[in-house]
């Protein structure tokens, strides 16, 4: 977030340093063109740089009351054209903030072409432009890239928010550097004897070189932070440098003699400690986290000091380039992994030597069904892996160790796949549910008639899951059909698992259920509505006993109640409807409810 006045000030660890070459005002910016060592805490800010301004850039005023607390200034200028970063490395624990100015003079800096004044509530070891090294992409600690042309002048500004700070050190990265490792940078704006700040590895031999034409002698001093004390014997115009401090030489002339100051820092080369190899049980798109490897790698080195990165060649490892992502999804098999500890005060002091194998072994994967259905006809299905790796070994709940079981009756069954491989078993499990399912049959068909449109229920009595259609129609979920017109249709009713389908030929007519042929002139005869949709229909009623009483048409008025012009009593009588079919065949309806009553 955002930092606010109220900020409270930190009391913090200092880093191990040597006394820094820091200024605190901008006219006085230490001109650098190359990467500095570790410089010391920053304290105070002298001049007001900014002129009483609230803010610059993102800049704001301080618990000072100015935009300035602890201050540095740096100016550097381009001598090739690329893409141009740098990284401010720092304690974890404390707040920097920075501006990056395009301009030739501390009096008209203008706005800053790069920016960064968020806290540090992430506790993060860097902020600047570029890309965070610890491979942070979304850090809000990081500007973008900077594009640069040769001969742009700039002034860094590097600001401590708090009063206490253990110092920081500025690393140049981006593609310039790559291209242009020597001259990125233009050094002849460094008037120093001896040169720019001069950040180094433990190790590295480190020779200051103050030669000068005409010079009758050297003298070599060093400062560790009480005050610069001759070197005895150092008397050459070189000298070897093996320990971090500000080094000065006086060059003794015939007329006046010349001095120069220059600052080397040596970081601590990182030793990476013994990695174990790894085996891991793997799934398709399941990641193994590299930082688990990260504290066997740092062997007790601390990680606010050294980055631990990984690499999928030795190369790439001894360059920095092409870091693994933290979640690294491996192929199946194993893979050599290199790892990289780097010195976060001075990425050019690493380690490369070391590297582990990363076995993965393949969890089954498992693609068979979770639901399986008997076919009552066929008795038995087939059920798990049809096609087995020979590498896995497989166990059913029931006992056997196929990839694959016949079963006959209901229930669950669990198969268990292992795969194993170094001593390590990969498993992978699954329960198929398996439900019989019957042979459809229609027991009975309502139909509720007497009507336009007429509303027709499939009716079984069997279990299973089934669907029907009517008329060749779309299969649907429902057993009920709304709107049927008068007429044969055909009805369908199929299981859902392949395991059947039954036809009926079905006739839609109406009727009334009781008539009254008592002179009131309603309902004095009965009759079947819709014969006409079918083709030659006749209607025979019958008596309770089977005694044929009449025999209609669809041209018939209809039955008056009488047998042979007497009338007959009250009771229930039956019917039979029959008609042609279209192959000419004389077919008697099914599913109508035979019976109706003659009331008086």
């Amino acid at each position: 977030m955002f930092k606010t006045l109220a900020k409270a000030l930190l009391i913090l660890l200092f880093w191990q340093h040597a006394q820094a070459q820091v200024v605190q005002d901008c006219v006085d910016a230490v001109p650098i063109c190359s990467n500095t060592p570790i410089n010391g805490g920053t304290n105070g800010f002298g001049s007001d740089d900014f002129n009483g301004a609230t803010a610059s850039g993102c800049l704001e005023q301080t618990v000072t009351g100015t935009i300035e607390s602890n201050s540095a200034w740096y100016r550097f200028r381009t001598a090739q054209a690329g893409q141009l970063g740098f990284n401010i490395g720092h304690n974890s624990n404390e707040d920097w903030d920075f501006a990056l100015y395009r301009a030739t003079d501390c009096n008209n800096l203008g706005e800053p072409v790069r920016c960064n004044f968020f806290d540090n509530s992430e506790n993060t070891s860097f902020i600047g432009v570029g890309q965070d090294p610890t491979g942070d992409e979304d850090s809000v600690h990081y500007e973008d890239w900077l594009q640069v042309e040769a001969g742009e002048d700039y002034y860094l500004f590097i600001n401590n928010f708090s009063n206490v700070n253990s110092g920081f050190s500025i690393q140049f990265t981006g593609n310039i550097w790559v291209d242009y490792p020597n001259n990125a940078l233009d050094c002849s704006i460094v008037s120093n004897l001896l040169g720019p700040p001069i950040a180094a590895c433990e190790g590295d031999n480190v020779v200051l070189d103050a030669t000068t034409s005409g010079a009758l002698g050297y003298e070599w001093y060093r400062d560790l932070g009480s005050g610069y004390q001759l070197i005895v014997g150092a008397n050459g115009a070189t000298h070897n440098v093996q320990n971090s401090g500000q080094y000065r030489v006086v060059v003794i002339t015939s007329s006046e003699n010349m001095v120069s100051d220059v600052q080397v820092g040596f970081n601590e080369v990182p030793v990476t400690g013994s990695i174990t190899d790894e085996t891991y049980c793997y799934e398709a798109g399941m990641a193994f986290d590299l930082n688990s490897k990260n504290s066997e790698a740092l062997g007790g080195m601390s990680p606010d000091d050294i980055m631990v990165s990984y690499h999928s060649t030795q190369m790439d490892a001894q360059t920095g380039l092409n870091p693994l992502e933290k979640n690294h999804f491996p192929a199946a098999g194993s893979e050599v992994i290199y790892v990289r500890t780097t010195s976060l005060a001075n990425p050019d002091c690493y380690d490369a030597s070391q590297n582990f194998v990363l076995n993965t072994i393949e969890t089954p994967i498992l693609t068979f069904d979770e639901q399986a259905v008997i076919c009552e006809a066929v008795g038995s299905i087939e059920i798990g892996e049809t096609q087995p790796n020979p590498n896995y070994t497989y166990q059913w709940s029931t006992g056997e160790q196929t990839s694959s079981i016949m079963v006959s009756e209901a229930g669950e069954y669990t198969l268990t796949v292992t795969n194993q491989s170094n001593g390590i078993s990969c498993e992978a499990s699954r329960t198929v549910s398996v439900d019989i399912s019957n042979v459809p049959v229609i027991s009975s068909i309502d139909i509720e008639d007497m009507n336009v449109n007429n509303t027709v229920t499939l009716n079984t009595e069997v279990y299973g899951e089934y669907e029907f259609s009517i008329d060749g129609g779309d299969f649907q979920n429902s057993n009920v059909f709304e709107g049927v017109a008068p007429g044969v249709h055909t009805v369908s009713m199929r299981d859902l698992y392949g395991c059947g389908e039954v036809e009926e030929e079905i006739v839609v007519v109406g009727f009334l259920a009781i008539f009254s042929p008592n002179g009131d002139v309603l309902n004095e005869t009965w009759q079947i509505e819709g014969l006409s949709t079918l083709n030659s229909p006749i209607v025979t009623i019958y008596d309770r006993y089977g005694k044929l009483i009449k025999q209609m048409t669809e041209f018939d008025p209809g039955w008056d109640g009488s047998f042979k012009g007497k009338p007959l009593p009250s009771t229930d009588y039956w019917f039979k409807l029959s008609y042609l079919d279209e192959d000419g065949n004389r077919t008697y309806a099914k599913y109508l409810q035979s019976h109706f009553s003659l009331r008086r």
